[in-house]
């Protein structure tokens, strides 16, 4: 086999590998009526300062802290917080964002944050966060579940490795 042969294969080899890397890496979760691009999610843990120079990390901490004057009030941000960036395909009438989540401390209870939509745009952005007392007497979030809805029609959901 000469050198340009080895070259080509070796590129077409490399090029599949990224195919598939990226193809693996995808999150998009696609239903019968919508779509779950992405789940951002960000754990603003206490007592813990990332030992970084990189600006963007440290600049998503003072994000989350922001206006909190006292040490109470950074205390009560401690916690989980959730992105969820989705598209419906049916954008008339209000739907509903259900983020369904279990906690380390409350055993195989589950607890339910909802928030409707009334306009629905092409993308949207909607926001839960686990913080405050509820997050100091139960713990980390260690799987949850998100499902769009409209009325008893689940449109799409997604949910995290460990959900059951």
């Amino acid at each position: 086999m000469t050198t340009e042969k080895r070259t080509y294969c070796l590129r077409l080899g490399c090029l599949a590998i990224l195919a598939f890397a990226l193809s693996a890496c995808s999150s998009a979760v696609e239903g019968p009526g919508g779509k779950i691009s992405k789940v951002k999610y960000y754990h603003l843990m206490p007592f813990f300062t990332p030992n970084t120079q990189n600006v963007a990390i440290l600049f998503e901490r003072q994000h989350f802290i922001y206006g909190a004057v006292t040490k109470k009030d950074i205390v009560d941000r401690f916690g989980h917080y959730y992105a969820i960036f989705w598209k419906a395909d049916d954008r008339t009438g209000p739907v509903t964002v259900r983020f369904e989540y279990q906690q380390a401390k409350s055993g195989l209870s589950k607890r339910v944050q909802e928030v409707v939509v009334d306009k629905i745009n092409r993308s949207n952005i909607s926001k839960f966060e686990v913080v405050g007392p509820e997050y100091q007497k139960s713990g980390r979030v260690i799987a949850w579940r998100v499902s769009i809805l409209r009325g008893k029609e689940e449109l799409v959901s997604q949910q995290s490795a460990l959900w059951n």
